[in-house]
């Protein structure tokens, strides 16, 4: 026979909620995203499931540390490229120079990184590797954040100046330029693009101004062109990757995918096109009479390419992880170095 008795009200099981997760326990609350505030005309949206990450395995180093973006620093070695190209890279006084204006971009970028992600901690929150940053973390103060990047600003324009003037105007221009993006110029599609795009620009050109090198027209459209299809790329690996409507970045609202692999695929072809030109424009003949500049144009070549296979497959939301971890490229990019080192170094 049914036992038809009511049973006591602690057995019975707990009724889910059907908002629940999977996973989760009823009482703990799924992961929201932070109230837009008032007047906002619509609540910022939480970072889709699908794109949580794990959290990274912690650093040894410090917060302070960490919240300068040391990984990011590699980006500093474009202060090398001037001195590479004109084969001078190994001149004493060069060299210094172009080591002081690694140092002083070092330090002045990481200025630049703190402030930013104090303005952003907010969006950063909802960004599924940025949330990770110690300041949007909660492991490094706000308040701390900027006293540390007041000093190393300080230092590193210090040793812009005592380097040269010209370097120090350079390093200048580019907090300027930067902190006008971090206020609101980083809200408009296309400038957005050509903000971030010159700080990679102003360190190629700051290690010619260090070192005192003449910078050529067709450098300078390498060097242009290059910093616009890797941040076009970028742009189009977030919205690829994230969506447009992810609320991380208020530009990509205004972007379409087509629009920026448009963007991203004329940067290249213009980069490489400009580097031809460059590649035999300052040709001659090397080593065993062979003319490595103009060699040189099939491993860039293909470096592009390979880079752009990253852009395509949405990987290339941080530049210097792609960088870093793809040894392909930095296969393709070691054969491209020994071939123009070989090429400036013994042109004739």
């Amino acid at each position: 026979m049914t036992d038809t008795s009511p049973r006591p009200a602690s057995s019975r099981p707990a009724p889910l909620d059907p908002a629940t997760p999977p996973g989760l326990e009823p009482s703990v609350p799924a992961p929201t995203a932070p109230d837009a505030g008032p007047g906002s005309g619509s609540d910022v949206p939480a970072i889709p499931e699908e794109h949580l990450l794990e959290e990274p395995r912690r650093s040894r180093l410090p917060a302070a540390i960490r919240a300068m973006r040391p990984r990011q620093w590699v980006k500093n070695v474009l202060v090398f490229t001037a001195p590479l190209a004109a084969g001078r890279l190994f001149e004493r006084d060069v060299l210094v120079g172009a080591l002081l204006a690694f140092l002083a971009f070092c330090l002045v970028s990481a200025t630049v990184y703190l402030v930013n992600d104090v303005r952003d901690v907010e969006e950063d929150r909802l960004h599924p590797r940025k949330r990770f940053r110690p300041i949007a973390a909660g492991e490094l103060r706000p308040q701390a954040a900027v006293v540390l990047a007041v000093i190393t600003g300080v230092i590193g324009l210090t040793i812009a100046f005592w380097t040269s003037v010209e370097l120090g105007v350079t390093l200048l221009i580019y907090v300027g330029l930067q902190m006008l993006y971090s206020a609101f110029l980083k809200h408009l599609p296309v400038v957005d693009l050509a903000m971030v795009a010159s700080g990679f620009l102003l360190r190629a050109i700051a290690g010619g101004v260090a070192s005192d090198i003449v910078l050529s027209q067709w450098f300078l459209l390498v060097a242009a062109f290059g910093s616009f299809f890797m941040v076009a790329g970028k742009r189009y690996s977030e919205i690829k990757s994230l969506g447009s409507g992810a609320g991380t970045r208020r530009s990509l609202e205004r972007y379409s995918e087509s629009y920026l692999r448009f963007a991203w695929m004329l940067a290249a072809t213009m980069v490489l096109i400009s580097y031809s030109l460059w590649a035999f424009t300052n040709g001659g003949t090397g080593a065993y009479a062979v003319p490595w500049t103009a060699i040189s144009i099939a491993p860039f070549t293909l470096g592009l390419l390979q880079y752009a296979l990253e852009v395509d497959a949405g990987n290339a939301g941080e530049p210097e992880e792609v960088v870093l971890h793809d040894r392909v490229l930095q296969g393709v990019g070691l054969l491209w170095l020994v071939i123009i080192s070989i090429g400036v170094f013994t042109r004739a």
